[in-house]
């Protein structure tokens, strides 16, 4: 198959070079990197979503939730602040 194929001037530079000391055609070198690449990139297997059961474990004993500033000072001390 005929395609029109716009390389960069280092990529080409680089295919040029290896058609030279391997003495295969441009079209096998650029053909070798096009289905070594495709097939590093083939997508991951898809696997089942990671699931997480939540449950409830409640308050810690002495930990009063009705004043905030005490509970703030317990996770955060005013010397700390």
């Amino acid at each position: 198959m005929r395609i029109t194929l716009t390389l960069d001037e280092d990529v080409y530079r680089k295919l040029v070079s290896e058609t030279c000391w391997t003495g295969r055609s441009f079209r096998e070198v650029v053909n070798e990197h096009l289905r070594r690449s495709l097939v590093a990139a083939k997508p991951a297997e898809r696997r089942n979503p990671f699931c997480v059961n939540a449950r409830s474990m409640g308050l810690r004993p002495g930990v009063d939730v009705s004043n905030i500033e005490q509970l703030l000072d317990k996770l955060d001390p005013p010397a700390r602040r």
